[in-house]
């Protein structure tokens, strides 16, 4: 028997949470809130004493698995690398399931946010891409085909 009731969300600790928000927003999630946490929780949760983060939860129309973006006040950030490839360990991508995924990519290009690699099929079933959004997070788009 699972223990497991749901998928909540994925957080992903970001340099500046607005540009951050912004991006996924861009990809048409909504805000469900914005907040600072900080505390005996906090400290508890996240093995950082005296910590303090300001965090945004986002969820796509309708509801259903967020993204949590967190951006530290304290301590600083540790950075990552910014040009992660697929076969760096650590979380690889999120990905989302979209309706028109050239439209997708072109609308970030115009951003500024750039492939990867490049648009790929597999078989008849999907399209996919890799888009480098803030902070060198990795986001997949898939299309269903077939």
């Amino acid at each position: 028997m699972s223990h497991i009731k749901g998928f909540d969300h994925v957080g992903v600790t970001v340099d500046d949470l607005d540009v951050a928000t912004e991006f996924f927003v861009g990809l048409g999630l909504e805000v469900e809130g914005r907040t600072f946490v900080e505390g005996e929780f906090l400290d508890t949760v996240s093995g950082i004493p005296d910590s303090r983060t300001e965090v945004v939860m986002l969820r796509p129309p309708g509801g259903g698995t967020g993204i949590e973006l967190a951006s530290f006040v304290r301590p600083d950030h540790e950075p990552g690398s910014p040009a992660a490839m697929a076969n760096e360990l650590g979380l690889r991508n999120v990905c989302f399931e979209v309706a028109d995924l050239q439209a997708m990519v072109d609308s970030l290009a115009e951003d500024g946010y750039g492939l990867v690699g490049g648009i790929g099929q597999y078989e008849n079933i999907w399209r996919m891409a890799y888009v480098r959004g803030p902070d060198g997070m990795v986001v997949s788009l898939a299309e269903r085909i077939g």
